[in-house]
């Protein structure tokens, strides 16, 4: 509602200016303006009617749907015109009108004005009649038309005169000329008759102006509801309705549910349905029951038997007004079929069979065998199923279903001899796929069984084989011409082999034969599992047995070969290289037998010398370690390992080891020492030190016998030749005396497999690498002699040591220095 004291003031002449419209309107307005106050209404439909978005230049100033020009704000007009533009946009359609819209100030009230305005200033309000509640108009009102629904009134009639109008749906909206209302009284009227199922209620908008234009109040949303009529009768939401439910069901099964349906107003006595069965047919008896409410439709009787009817007919109604008599119905229907259960067990139209069949008749029909079921045909309730239960211990016989007669169909599976039995007497039951179900108020039935004879007729049969299959087990590798059997044949007829001969089908491998006469079976070819015409180390050969008649019998020889020793084991890596760490090195061997004569395998190291520095450890079945037992020289061991299987079988093989002064294999060379079998490779330095040793000593010699030819050279043998230590001498070099073997004598020496060699009466030591002492490490130390090294707590010297005349000279050369160069001096004077 619009202030009283804006309303007052507030004056409206809209003129328009321009012919055509969407140009410009001009409001005459006071020059103070509230916020909320109604500035005037312009016709934007006059100008786009698809208008979809409406807008202000001005923020001043909003508008409304039906034109209603509005402040949003207090307003205060300086100027004596005020110019905005309204903004009208269809955007499917990229449209856009403008109109104009120029605030001109008024000029000064008359003094009917000013009067009017006194008496609004001073009138209290006690009612509002401009907010009338919803309306309501019956729906398919038969008038008479036109028919007064709502008045509504301004406040403001009582000063001034108002003229009212409406918009809206049901005015000049869709469904149009519906309502109109009367300018002068406000009087709210309908033309015609209202469907609530197509509009259940309209929303106008009411108005109240002056002459002049002037609202003096806000547009009225008046709601007018169109109140229901029970007009449309409630209809089924299916015009069949087919349900199922097995036969013998008990009283309180759920068979289905119907539903209805009314246009009416929702939770209204209008739309209260009310279900019941109006016939059944067949009437008799009345098996189902209808709940009112819900629609559920349930068993009411435990007589449902499909066998005496298959299916029921029901028609049922549905009534609104909770079922009165005078509420509006409709009918549906309703078809209920009895599904079949096995409550008729099947029987045999005969008990007794008999039949013929001529024996070694293999899968041949003999009989077919009709049974009676009351169930439904071709159900599971109804198809039979056939056993034969006593007779048919070795198999001979087998009974089908034939699916489209129902009928049990008796075959022979393995021929029939009519030596062991004339005829054969089997009986066979009968039951259904579907479990037997036991019928209300009735008994237990046995289950029906037939008997059927099968006589055996007798003819002339060849020759068969006892068993028809025989397994021969053969050892691997067994020689040519080996027997490994006999397989014989028996004439039915007589029981004894006697006339038959036997030969091996065409096409068969060939590695056994078998002799005409007798039977014996003999190895033509060395046997062997690995073959490819060998299937898991079997081959299955068929033999012929042919009697005097010229009639033939066939069997089956098995040979399966059993699995030799003909593989030796060996080691699959042979080359390692091992660090200064001494990690172990694993070996592996690997034996093409088949248990029990592969792992576990037995390694040994058969070489005695390297067994005493080199051990193994094992791992597992076929894998073991091998390490060295202590400390050993750097160098390349080949070292003879053999494995041998668990059949016994021995494989030798030459793992080479490089044991290298290294950090990782990688970083070793390929010219390490190798060292084998307790012998020792010289190197290359080794050697030149023996030629150049050698040739040192030459020198010397040449210098001592060209000084014996001018002087006496004397020597002292002191005390301490009988401990073997070195004596002085006054020579450079040593002469004979010294390399005697009274004074010096060298000793066979052995540790870890190293040995002291001797050749004659001339001993010569080299060095290796090891722990034991060496002339080297004796020179090093500086506190020994050459004979503390050979008799010093019972420390032996490591490998064979050969050593050069230079080398033993450095050893001596401390010890003689002194005397050497007084025996010069001598020998020169």
């Amino acid at each position: 509602m619009v202030p009283a004291a804006p309303r007052l003031v507030l004056g409206l002449l809209v003129l328009s200016l321009c012919c055509e419209a969407c140009k410009k309107v001009t409001f005459r307005v006071p020059s103070e303006l509230e916020a909320d106050t109604l500035v005037g209404r312009v016709d934007l439909k006059e100008c786009l009617p698809s208008a979809e978005f409406i807008s202000s230049t001005d923020g001043n100033f909003k508008i409304l749907e039906d034109g209603s020009v509005y402040t949003t704000s207090t307003l205060s007009l300086s100027a004596e015109r005020k110019n905005f533009t309204i903004l009208l946009n269809d955007i499917q359609e990229h449209v856009q009108k403008k109109i104009h819209v120029s605030l001109v100030k008024e000029e000064k009230k008359t003094q009917a004005e000013r009067t009017r305005h006194a008496r609004d200033t001073v009138l209290k309000r006690t009612k509002r009649r401009w907010g009338p509640i919803p309306s309501v108009m019956i729906e398919n009102s038969l008038g008479p038309f036109p028919l007064q629904i709502q008045q509504v009134q301004s406040d403001t009639a009582q000063n001034y005169t108002i003229y009212y109008s409406a918009s809206g749906p049901g005015i000049d909206q869709d469904p149009k000329g519906l309502f109109y209302i009367e300018r002068e009284t406000g009087n709210i009227f309908a033309t015609r008759a209202v469907d609530r199922e197509q509009y259940p209620s309209f929303q106008i908008i009411c108005f109240a102006t002056t002459p002049d234009g002037y609202s003096p109040e806000v547009p009225l949303v008046h709601t007018i509801r169109i109140e229901d009529d029970n007009d449309n009768a409630p209809y089924f939401t299916q015009d069949l309705f087919e349900f199922s439910v097995p036969e013998n069901s008990k009283p309180g099964i759920i068979v289905g549910k119907v539903t209805a349906e009314d246009k009416d107003e929702p939770y209204t006595l209008h739309t209260a349905l009310k279900y019941r069965i109006v016939s059944q047919n067949p009437p008799i008896p009345p098996v189902f029951s209808l709940h009112g409410d819900t629609g559920v439709i349930s068993v009411a009787s435990p007589q449902l038997d499909r066998e005496v009817e298959s299916g029921y007919l029901l028609l049922i109604e549905a009534r609104d007004m909770a079922g009165q008599p005078f509420g509006l119905c409709t009918t549906g229907t309703v078809t209920v079929r009895i599904e079949d259960t096995n409550d008729n067990a099947p029987s045999f139209r005969q008990t007794q069979y008999e039949v013929r069949v001529e024996e070694n008749r293999v899968n041949v029909e003999i009989l077919r065998i009709a049974v009676v079921d009351l169930d439904e045909p071709r159900s599971p309730a109804s198809r039979a199923v056939f056993e034969i239960i006593r007779g048919n211990d070795d198999r001979s016989f087998e009974i089908t279903t034939d699916r489209n007669t129902n009928e049990g169909v008796l075959c022979v599976v393995k021929g029939l001899d009519y030596e062991t039995a004339k005829q054969r007497v089997l009986v066979i039951a009968v039951n259904n796929e579907a479990p037997y179900m036991l019928a209300p108020h009735s008994q237990q039935v046995s289950q029906s069984t037939s008997s059927v004879t099968v006589y055996v007729i007798d003819v002339d049969e060849g020759p068969v084989f006892k068993p028809c299959l025989l397994r021969i087990d053969v050892k691997e590798c067994e020689d040519i011409g080996t027997s490994i059997g006999r397989y014989v044949a028996e004439d039915p007829e007589t029981g004894n082999s006697e006339g038959i001969c036997y030969r091996i089908a065409p096409g068969q491998c060939n590695w056994i034969s078998i002799d005409e006469k007798s039977g014996e079976v003999r190895t033509i070819r060395v046997l062997d599992r690995d073959v490819a015409e060998m299937r898991q180390g079997q081959c299955n050969i068929t033999v012929l047995a042919i009697d005097r008649n010229g009639k033939t019998g066939t069997g089956t020889i098995q040979v399966v070969i059993q699995p030799g020793n003909k593989n030796y084991p060996r080691i699959l890596k042979t080359d390692y290289v091992m660090c200064r760490d001494r990690k172990p090195i694993c070996l592996t061997a690997q034996d093409g037998d088949a248990s029990p004569y592969s792992t576990p395998f037995v390694y040994r190291i058969t070489d005695r010398n390297l067994a005493s520095s080199w051990k193994i450890t094992r791992h597992n079945d076929n894998s073991v370690y091998l390490s060295p037992k202590g400390d050993i020289p750097f160098g390349i061991y080949d070292i003879p390992v053999s494995v041998t299987d668990n059949g016994g079988k021995v494989g030798e093989t030459h793992v080479k080891v490089n044991y290298c002064d290294c950090m990782t294999p990688t970083e070793c060379s390929g010219n390490t020492r190798e060292l084998r079998e307790g012998s020792v490779t010289l190197g290359i330095w080794a050697i030149l030190a023996m030629i150049l040793g050698s040739l040192l000593l030459l020198l010397i010699l040449i210098t001592i016998c060209g000084c014996c030819g001018t002087g006496v050279m004397h020597r002292h043998v002191t005390d301490d030749c009988a401990n073997h230590n070195l004596i002085i001498s006054n020579t450079e070099a040593p002469g004979e005396e010294v390399m005697d073997h009274n004074i010096i004598p060298l000793q066979t020496t052995t540790d870890q497999g190293g040995y002291g060699i001797k050749t004659g009466d001339q001993q010569t030591f080299e060095s290796v690498k090891g722990r034991g002492h060496t002339l080297e490490s004796v020179k090093g130390g500086g506190h020994q002699t050459l004979g503390s090294v050979k008799e010093g707590g019972g420390q032996t010297m490591m490998d064979t040591c050969r050593y050069s005349y230079s080398e033993w000279h450095n050893f001596t050369h401390p010890r003689l220095g002194e005397e050497s160069i007084r025996g010069h001096t001598l020998i020169k004077n």
